[in-house]
């Protein structure tokens, strides 16, 4: 286990890379030691920070919930990160490219919530309940930790690398659909680049929901109504850069689409 100071340190770094855009050296070069709770401390304290100057919690994202997510980044566990109000953009939104650090673009799910979601025992069931309506989304992974090489220690301290959320389509009650067939086809700039269904995460998107109430109930936290839930990807990361345009077609449930200026 890392000390408060060695804690502090990281965090402070990871807020610099984030505002000046260079990564930092992989931690795991740097502390070989380092486990899994070290890197949700850094984690907090680097959530605490950005709260202090004014940024505000809208809700969760779970990452590596999916085969393809974990063959892709050889990580074999999920992880959690949290979504401030400024990283939640509209659909058709132009997006700044220099803003992030290699991002990379994901197809999703997002579940906002109607109710609040408790651990350690909660079910598929009350997500279920407790979600007011699913839709589509685009995770932009965002990287203030060199990539090469890195660990799940490396990507939670990280804040699960997430960068920013685009919210588009249909919303759509949970009751209405079977959310393991919703599909996907992901485009870049008119060529299709991906295709997959939300089954791949955990089998239905909504275990890594409850699967991440259980997980932060540890923490004395749960998650709240109102939140936007980001379930996972069901394709794996694309590259992409200045210029680009990106679609997500998920046939009843509408489409969700950015460009990268």
């Amino acid at each position: 286990m890392l000390d408060d100071e060695t804690i502090t340190d990281i965090a402070d770094q990871l807020v610099e890379a984030g505002r000046s855009r260079v990564p930092i050296e992989r931690l795991t070069a740097r502390y070989p030691d380092m486990e899994v709770e070290d890197s949700y401390a850094v984690q907090r304290l680097w959530r605490s920070r950005n709260e202090e100057t004014g940024r505000r919690v809208v809700g969760h994202k779970i990452g590596l919930t999916s085969r393809a997510m974990q063959l892709a980044t050889g990580i074999t566990e999920p992880d959690y990160g949290i979504v401030f109000d400024d990283m939640v953009f509209e659909n058709g939104a132009s997006v700044e490219w220099e803003r992030y650090s290699h991002p990379r673009v994901e197809v999703e799910l997002a579940f906002v919530l109607g109710k609040d979601v408790s651990g350690p025992d909660a079910t598929i069931f009350d997500v279920l309940n407790a979600t007011e309506y699913v839709v589509p989304a685009l995770e932009i992974l965002d990287s203030r930790i060199e990539m090469a090489d890195r660990t799940i220690v490396d990507t939670i301290s990280d804040n699960a690398a997430m960068g920013a959320m685009v919210i588009g389509g249909n919303p759509t009650r949970p009751r209405d659909v079977d959310l393991r067939w919703i599909g996907a086809i992901l485009y870049k700039n008119q060529t299709v680049e991906e295709t997959g269904l939300a089954a791949g995460v955990l089998n239905h998107p909504a275990a890594g929901v409850y699967w991440l109430a259980n997980k932060i109930a540890a923490h004395g936290e749960h998650l709240h109504a109102g939140e936007i839930i980001l379930a996972g990807s069901f394709t794996r990361p694309m590259w992409v850069h200045p210029g680009d345009t990106v679609l997500a077609d998920y046939g009843p449930l509408g489409t969700v689409t950015c460009r990268f200026e």
